[in-house]
């Protein structure tokens, strides 16, 4: 049995208690209305049951109660205006910087506010944008992970006031991705200092309710220690067998494909109250202690977005992963506003005898010949790869670095660890070996896309000589040895590796740093200063080092001991 922690929570010191149950938590509103708070505003997250929580919320004593869903355009006209943003294609849209008053429909937002204004007694506004309708002096928060909303999605919720609930899941979450989520994070920054209450509604049924003083203070001890992300699981077409011994998953199903082990923008975490957990988004702690966890260069650079994401590829008993290239940041700021791309590097956390890598095209492939292959591919279903792209061995501990605008894929019997920068949803898809999705239909293939960013310079060559184990070995002591193991000078993440031996006091300069025990049992990380309790991580999981903790010492508690580390490059403060 492995010691991976699949439910990871950050302890919270305090003395007040969550309030658990919608009993419970009506009782605590019903107070403060009592107390004379008589403007309430229930603000949610797309994604919400809505119907199970305006059922609660109704029961509150209001004189009046409003559904923001009355004060939106109609979903023909919010589609209607959503359209430049969410486009054609089947995955890809383009990023929405506006906000969600946009889709506010003027003449319903000032009926509403002279309902308001004119009510006599205690008012109740409950949804999506509505701590916009009203000056509250309660502001009730009900928050979720967005991997629990891509659920939600799969099993048949329509996007926010859309009736598209059999619409095709990747164009749903294009929705949510482009658009929806991008307009409520921006209201979510602006409300964080202003919540009174916050309550979980990832479980059906079953919410948990904290003050905003409980929940802003988590955040600030979230932000003091080093921490890990709520993973997820999921099936895939090409999935393997790995995760379900290491990562403690049932055993009888099909596959695992992938593990979304440190996305703050995907993840959750568990914040525990006594032996309560309350579940919130990862995003949540960038928004609220950007500097203090990205370091303050990073968020100069970055804003209030976490820049690098680890996670799983495991195709141990699988299949290839699709042939793909990742688009280079003038083509992917152009076409989608987005502000820097998909660099990446596939780390070999295990791999079998035949393990193997496609990386870069090989010497002499002409342009237009491959292109005119792989067209014709999805008509015929076959396509030469290994004719027109290098196939690399590869065995544990190797490290491969793919640059934008390079061809690549995994290929079977691999367990990857994925070092990238965090917009991992533009990958584009070249072939995909014959194969249909676990839906039964084709995977969107985006050659065109593609033909657009692959360098074709990158051959096999420049391959061996730049991205394929690029290893250098920077310090050897008795304690410890560090190496770099990447990435390319044309990324933006630097990685090293740490064999800890004795000891390895690590000084993280001001800049956060996304870590994984790549080998070995365990690990205890420790404060240098007594400001954070001692920190124990196992074998294959992740963990976040906020720039806030200045310097830590690793302890190794297993022998065999590596650390792969990955931090933003030139961020640290001089």
């Amino acid at each position: 049995m492995s010691n991976y922690d699949r439910f990871p929570h950050i302890s919270i010191n305090t003395d007040q208690k969550v309030i658990r149950g919608y009993g419970d938590i009506l009782s605590v509103l019903s107070k403060e209305i009592g107390q004379g708070k008589q403007k309430i505003a229930v603000e949610t997250y797309p994604g919400v049951r809505d119907d199970e929580l305006i059922r609660q919320f109704e029961k509150l004593d209001t004189a009046l109660f409003l559904d923001m869903k009355d004060i939106f355009l109609t979903e023909a006209e919010m589609t209607a205006k959503m359209e430049p943003w969410l486009t054609d294609d089947r995955v890809f849209g383009k990023m929405f910087f506006g906000n969600v008053q946009d889709f506010f429909d003027k003449t319903q937002f000032d009926y509403a506010k002279h309902l308001i204004d004119t009510a006599e007694n205690a008012v109740l506004v409950y949804g999506f944008g509505a701590s916009l309708l009203l000056d509250a002096d309660l502001l009730v928060y009900c928050d979720m992970a967005r991997w629990e909303i891509q659920l939600r999605y799969r099993a048949g919720m329509g996007n926010y006031n859309c009736s598209n609930t059999e619409e095709d899941i990747l164009r749903k979450y294009k929705r949510g991705f482009f658009v929806e989520w991008r307009m409520a994070d921006r209201l979510k920054a602006n409300l964080l200092e202003k919540i009174d209450y916050l309550v979980d509604t990832n479980r059906e049924n079953d919410p948990k309710m904290i003050t905003g003083d409980m929940f802003r203070a988590a955040l600030v001890t979230a932000s003091h220690t080093p921490f890990r992300l709520v993973p997820y699981f999921d099936p895939g077409v090409w999935g393997g067998q790995w995760m379900k011994e290491h990562c403690n998953l049932d055993p009888d199903a099909v596959n695992y494909a992938w593990s979304f082990d440190g996305v703050p923008e995907e993840n959750s975490m568990l914040l525990r109250f006594g032996t309560t957990d309350v579940e919130i988004p990862a995003m949540d702690l960038t928004l609220y202690q950007p500097k203090e966890l990205l370091g303050e260069k990073n968020f100069a650079r970055f804003g209030a977005e976490f820049p690098i994401r680890f996670d799983f590829l495991d195709t141990m008993d699988g299949q290839n992963l699709s042939l793909q290239v990742h688009p280079l940041t003038e083509y992917i700021h152009s076409q989608f506003g987005m502000a820097y791309t998909q660099d990446e590097s596939y780390y070999l956390l295990d791999a079998k005898e035949d393990a193997c890598v496609y990386l870069g095209v090989k010497n002499g492939t002409k342009k237009e010949e491959m292109l005119d292959a792989l067209r014709t591919a999805q008509e015929t279903g076959v396509f030469d790869a290994e004719k027109y792209v290098n196939k690399f061995p590869a065995k544990k501990h190797d490290h491969f670095l793919i640059p934008a605008g390079t061809i690549h894929c995994s290929g079977s019997n691999s367990m990857v660890l994925e070092i990238s920068a965090t917009p991992y949803i533009f990958t584009f898809k070249l072939w995909d070996w014959g194969r249909l999705g676990l839906d039964g239909k084709p995977r969107p293939i985006n050659i065109e896309h593609g033909s657009r960013v692959i360098q074709w310079n990158r051959n096999t060559d420049w391959a061996k000589e730049n991205i394929v184990n690029r290893i250098e070995v920077k310090e050897d002591t008795p304690a410890y040895k560090e190496e770099k193991t990447g990435l390319h000078a044309l990324e933006f993440i630097e990685t090293r590796r740490y064999t800890i031996r004795k000891d390895l006091t690590l000084d993280l300069c001001g800049s956060f740093s996304m870590c994984n025990l790549v080998d070995g049992e365990a690990i205890r990380i420790e404060s240098t200063d007594g400001s954070f309790e001692p920190y124990e991580v196992h074998y294959a999981e992740t963990f976040i080092l906020p720039a806030s903790l200045g310097k830590v010492r690793m302890v190794p508690l297993s022998e065999n001991v590596m650390v792969l580390r990955a931090y933003v490059r030139g961020s640290f403060a001089e």
